[in-house]
Parts: structure tokens; sequence; C-alpha cells
């Protein structure tokens, strides 16, 4: 049986508290222990190959899959013309992941490619305890894209790192992020990088870089 209430009774009607919903509301929240540098070096060593990509930052866990082809392409080519550049000019040399940029006491990074400036025109130290590089870049995945655009670029912002750069294949552009950006500029026609020491610009040609990446892009 429907009854149907009075509109006026049920309008006036005292709402009483609920005391079992007052004891719901006031429990606490179960927050998840921080990962720990220990944590991160456990399941590295417990994986097989270099394969999810783990780092740490701000006892934050981040998980990075396997890259694909095309984002191997674009890291192997942004390497070998940067590799070039910094040998022409005694700047420094690449490195690339899964190598350990070393930014952070107890934290883990594991950029696509970073930048390692020279000491006196000659190579740095292979083992430093930590390392302030000249440039950082991510080429954007479906699993990294939240990592890359906030999580790792504030950790990039606040330590001062001169640029990172966000290689957005499927824009087919650069997101360049100095330490004082509150917006990355956005590049998709030349990339013009100028480091402290250089006597000459990098420059790239993004359509080129892009079309020398792409899956019927002729051999050279």
């Amino acid at each position: 049986m429907v009854v149907a209430l009075d509109e006026t009774i049920v309008t006036r009607a005292e709402l009483r508290p609920d005391s079992r919903a007052e004891q719901i509301m006031s429990m606490p929240v179960v927050r998840r222990p921080r990962w720990t540098r220990a944590d991160v070096d456990r399941l590295i060593d417990e994986r097989e190959g270099l394969t999810p990509r783990y780092e740490l930052v701000d006892g934050e866990l981040l998980v990075t899959p396997a890259p694909t082809r095309r984002h191997q392409r674009i890291i192997l080519q942004l390497a070998l013309l940067l590799q070039s550049y910094l040998t022409r000019q005694r700047l420094g040399e690449v490195c690339l992941g899964p190598a350990e940029l070393k930014l952070v006491s107890g934290e883990r990074y594991e950029p696509d490619l970073f930048v390692v400036p020279a000491v006196d025109g000659r190579l740095p130290p292979a083992e430093a305890v930590l390392v302030e590089p000249i440039l950082v870049c991510e080429a954007l995945s479906p699993g990294s894209s939240r990592h890359d655009r906030f999580t790792k670029r504030r950790v990039f912002q606040e330590h001062h790192v001169p640029e990172y750069w966000i290689v957005d294949a499927d824009a087919e552009a650069f997101e360049i992020w100095r330490p004082v950006d509150e917006r990355p500029t956005l590049v998709d026609d030349r990339v013009t990088w100028m480091p402290i020491g250089a006597t000459a610009a990098f420059e790239l040609d993004v359509a080129a870089f892009f079309a020398a990446v792409a899956d019927d892009a002729p051999l050279p």
C-alpha cells in the first residue's frame, strides 16, 4: 500500500540527528604509509628486466609501463641530436633512462632523458652523489602524462632545473618549462636552447623532428 503524506506535515517535521551517522562520520581516515627509498629499491631488485619503471617523488610511488617503440624512437633521436650539440660545445653528456637522476636525497627519478653538465670541458663523475642537470626531458605516454606534467614537473621547478621539456607526440609539439613558469611555452615550430657556457644555441625543427620518427620515415 502506498500512503500519501501531507506535504505540510512533512515540511514542518523535525529531523532528529542519527547518532549512528555521527559515529560513522567521525571515524578516522586510514592513510597508506608513505613509500620509502628502501621500498622502491626492493621493487626494483624483485622485478624482471628493466620495466616497469619505478620512481619515488615525495613519498609517492610512480609506476610507468614499458615504453612503446615510437616513444623509444623519439627519445633516441632527441638524444643523438643533443649529444652532437653538447660534444661540439663541450657542455656535458646525455643520460637515458633507466639511468637514475640523483636529484634529491631519499627519492628516485628516472627521466627518459637528462643532461649532466661537463666539468671544465670534461665528462662529469659517473657516480656523483647528487646531480644538477641542465636539461630534463620526458616523452608523454598514456601511463605517464599526469606524472610528467604535474608531479615531476613541480619537483624539477622547485629544484631549479633550467629547462624541462615534455615531448607530446600526439600534438607534435614540445612543452618547455622553466623554474618560474606557471604555464609552459608550447613550441610546434622551432625549439631553441641556449645553456650557460654555450657559444651557439641548440636548434630543433619540430616538424622535421617528428617526420623523422614517423612510421614511414625514410632511413638516412
